[in-house]
């Protein structure tokens, strides 16, 4: 009877250390995400004014809103959107510096993407698949990752050593790494280049030292003006194929279709909400981040709950200044190194995408894809003019841009030359 009490103890005791390791894991993975996520998701607020503490806050618990509607299901994590710095810009000129009226418009565009949703679903995902076959999304994959190359070749250029070894760790461990450090090799390939920049004295610590353990952030509250809204809101028009081909590329690299299950009506919804709970606090618009997906091609590790706990964790550093104030000292080519490796990891997830559907390199869908990748990496952007009033004068109110552009074209390409 003894030895069977000492033997159910032991598994229990070696169940409860399995556990702990794992859980260890799951923690050591989440911060490899933070640290992908953090560069672009503060650098937005601070090129518009917004409290990047706010940021961090609201990415964090948009993440944990979009995990909440899509069931948990999908391993993303929401980020600022980049897509959104002209507009606030704009409305912060034509306000007086006043973000507040910006933030409006942000909970409009959130709304909007929420009624996208339910139109979505009212038309059904099988109708829009029809339209995304794997000519019109592998070349939009491909353009969301060769977009993002050459931000990364320039945050590299400041110190192309630094960024140089850095990239050559992250791809070293990824393809000699054994077990758990190979899915490390982002957060070891940061420390190295770290390390290095500190050595050679890149690294700037004021900021931590500056910084306090503990801080508010500055939390506002939106005003409603239908002049802001009219500069902002239409944005998301201009997204909403971004969407479909972020979504799209994360389900490529874990190898499902999200946007059937749980499906393109859910994903909206998650990113409205987020969008909306953002304004409301004074963040920016949120979106799904590349830089993460790029983590998982890399890792193959694709559990959702290590988003999750990433998310916690960008809310606590909403809050925990030293720590935020740390990481804001990671030079910029050390991120660039890393960053060069993500987004070429997404456009090789288009590449994979065409071949792996079989798709047939006929005449009509050359010139679909070929198309895709012309616009969506060198036409630079058209602007759409409304020559009206809204309360104040309105000049510029819509920009499509590289992938929303392509995106459009390449589908209304395919439809009309596929029939």
């Amino acid at each position: 009877m003894m030895a069977e009490n000492t033997l159910t103890k032991t598994t229990m005791q070696v169940k409860e250390n399995t556990t702990n390791l794992e859980n260890a894991k799951k923690v050591v993975l989440a911060v490899q995400h933070l640290i992908a996520m953090f560069g672009a998701t503060v650098l937005v607020p601070i090129l518009t004014g917004l409290d990047p503490s706010i940021a961090l806050l609201s990415a964090g618990v948009g993440t944990l809103l979009f995990h909440l509607v899509t069931y948990g299901k999908i391993p993303v994590f929401l980020g600022s959107s980049f897509a959104f710095i002209p507009v606030i810009l704009t409305v912060s000129q034509n306000y007086g510096g006043d973000l507040t009226y910006a933030q409006g418009g942000i909970v409009v565009a959130g709304l909007i993407y929420i009624l996208m949703s339910f139109a979505v679903k009212k038309v059904g995902v099988e109708k829009i698949k029809k339209y995304l076959p794997a000519q019109v999304v592998g070349p939009m994959i491909m353009v969301i990752g060769l977009n993002l190359v050459p931000v990364a070749y320039d945050m590299a250029s400041a110190h192309f050593v630094v960024a140089a070894i850095t990239l050559v760790t992250a791809v070293t461990v990824t393809l000699k790494g054994r077990g758990f450090s190979k899915q490390l090799s982002i957060l070891i390939a940061v420390v190295v280049g770290y390390i290095l920049s500190l050595n050679i004295g890149l690294v700037n610590i004021e900021a931590v030292r500056e910084a306090k353990i503990l801080a508010m952030p500055n939390f506002t509250l939106p005003k409603f003006e239908l002049g802001a809204i009219a500069i902002i809101a239409p944005v998301v028009l201009a997204v909403f194929m971004e969407h479909i081909g972020d979504i799209t590329t994360n389900g490529q690299v874990v190898g499902k279709n999200f946007i059937e299950e749980p499906g393109l009506n859910r994903t909206l919804l998650g990113d409205g909400l987020a969008t909306l709970f953002a304004g409301f606090i004074g963040g920016p618009a949120n979106t799904t981040y590349g830089e993460n997906t790029g983590v998982l091609a890399i890792t193959k590790n694709y559990d959702p709950t290590i988003l999750r706990l990433a998310a916690v964790l960008a809310i606590i550093l909403g809050f925990v200044a030293k720590v935020g104030g740390f990481l804001s000292t990671i030079p910029v080519p050390v991120m660039g190194g890393i960053s060069l490796m993500l987004f070429s990891m997404i456009a090789l997830v288009g590449v994979k995408t065409i071949k792996n559907n079989d798709v047939t390199f006929n005449a009509k869908n050359i010139v679909i894809m070929a198309t895709i990748l012309i616009l969506g990496l060198g036409s630079g952007y058209i602007e759409t003019y409304l020559g009206i009033s809204i309360g104040i004068p309105i000049t510029e109110l819509v920009k499509i841009e590289g992938l929303s552009l392509a995106a459009i074209v390449g589908v209304v390409l395919n439809a009309v030359l596929n029939r």
